[in-house]
């Protein structure tokens, strides 16, 4: 069976696994935000960075990749998923309908945040957020490496994001 994986922070610059298709989507209902606290990757549970989640909203659809899992490695690839996605059980895994630019509607896993979990802190200020990671750091880094790599290649890929941008300009002002 095709296993597709909906990709709209890290996993477009940094999937982690073999990807055999890449195709623009839509994912409808959500929208990508800085809306989970991070206490692994990007921070830590003394200074909690932040890193994206797609948070359900009625009205809202969140632009990213659809990637295609190579055939013969979807069970390896969804249990790499589970271990670097649900570390902390803030998000869900879910199967949700994407549509590819191509008109196709796929089902895709997706990770979407827990709006009950402990780390869940939709509706921070944008200037909030630009302080947070600016200076928070966790295992797999400085949580503005993140900030930075997304928007950049939500920039290269077309997409754009008008609060990435304004954090990525705010945190380079920041860290002068």
């Amino acid at each position: 069976m095709t296993m597709w994986v909906f990709g709209y922070g890290s996993l477009l610059w940094n999937p982690g696994f073999e990807v055999a298709e890449r195709a623009a989507a839509r994912l409808p209902g959500y929208a990508r935000s800085f809306c989970m606290r991070s206490i692994h990757h990007r921070g830590t549970v003394a200074e909690p960075g932040l890193v994206l989640a797609l948070d359900e909203q009625e009205g809202a659809a969140c632009d990213g990749l659809a990637l295609r899992v190579a055939a013969g490695h979807e069970a390896a690839t969804l249990a790499y998923l589970r271990e670097r996605e649900l570390v902390s059980s803030a998000y869900l895994e879910k199967v949700l309908q994407v549509r590819l630019t191509d008109g196709r509607d796929v089902e895709a896993v997706t990770y979407v945040i827990d709006a009950v979990h402990e780390q869940y802190c939709g509706g921070l200020p944008l200037e909030e957020q630009a302080q947070i990671i600016a200076h928070a750091v966790g295992g797999r880094g400085p949580n503005t490496e993140y900030l930075f790599n997304t928007a950049r290649h939500l920039a290269e890929l077309g997409i754009p994001d008008a609060e990435l941008q304004w954090l990525s300009t705010r945190v380079e002002f920041i860290n002068r």
